[in-house]
């Protein structure tokens, strides 16, 4: 597993010590951003915390209720995701995560760990899509693996110089990157939609199929970027998805009929282990 992922570490970082040596224009902002960073700081302020507005009795009504307007139809976005990538995620370790920890475990460490970051004044938590492609390529599916990087993760978040590192690595050396990842992510998603069996001969998929992609890039990309409904902002993949379940729900014709048919082996190929 681990030979598999090396080639890709050498490329980011074979392609970010070129762009340092070829491009002065890089080097100047690498030397700049690390040399100007401290070794140790809060990836924090406290004033922009919960705990530091009751503090200094900076507390609007108004501005609290219009946040959490805006929060809560992220949230929902957020949980449409994380549903998303704990199928994805399944379909890669072919293992049933969906029954075994369980949506309904799963949902609520994400809700529980979004409450803990607002406090600290983050905005909602997100499952990236990018861990799927990186699952996908290095075929290492132990959550031992997971937490280590996590640990790491928090770790490298209180150093400003490690930040530094990563945020003058040039676009060049990210796309690449991001083009094996999403990649993976997309064919991911390929192999999802064939193993539960979709009919595309049906015209009612189709659309719902079609709506998805169109909403989830079209909005992304147009000039606006998002969808704007007075002080709440969808993006692209938040109306895509929601207008995708309204749709699956309401229309006729499904394929899948809840209360009805079995659940299992027969809606989802997964192999329980």
């Amino acid at each position: 597993g681990m030979i598999k992922i090396i080639p890709i570490l050498l490329g980011v970082i074979g392609s970010y010590v070129i762009a340092v040596i070829a491009d002065p224009s890089v080097r100047e902002t690498l030397v700049n951003n690390v040399a100007n960073a401290k070794w140790f700081a809060l990836p924090i302020y406290k004033d922009e915390t919960v705990f530091g507005l009751f503090m200094n009795g900076n507390v609007d009504s108004h501005l609290l209720l219009t946040s959490v307007i805006t929060i809560v139809p992220l949230s929902l976005a957020t949980m449409v995701e994380h549903i998303g990538d704990v199928s994805a995620i399944s379909s890669t370790c072919n293992r049933n995560y969906i029954e075994n920890p369980g949506l309904h475990r799963t949902l609520m460490g994400d809700g529980l760990a979004t409450t803990l970051a607002a406090l600290f004044g983050a905005p909602a938590n997100t499952t990236y899509g990018e861990n799927t492609g990186v699952l996908a390529l290095s075929k290492i599916y132990d959550p031992r693996v997971i937490r280590i990087a996590a640990i790491l993760a928090m770790c490298f978040s209180f150093s400003p110089k490690f930040a530094a590192i990563i945020s003058s690595m040039p676009g060049g050396t990210i796309g690449g990157v991001s083009l094996v990842l999403y990649g993976m992510i997309s064919a991911v998603g390929v192999r999802n939609v064939v193993e539960n069996k979709v009919d595309f001969t049906k015209s009612r998929n189709v659309l719902v199929a079609a709506l998805i992609l169109v909403l989830s890039i079209g909005i992304s990309y147009s000039s606006a970027g998002s969808l704007a409904l007075g002080p709440i902002s969808l993006s692209g993949l938040a109306v895509g998805s929601i207008v995708g379940i309204v749709l699956n729900a309401v229309m006729p014709g499904k394929d899948y009929v809840y209360g009805e048919d079995k659940q299992g082996d027969e809606s989802v190929n997964f192999i329980v282990q």
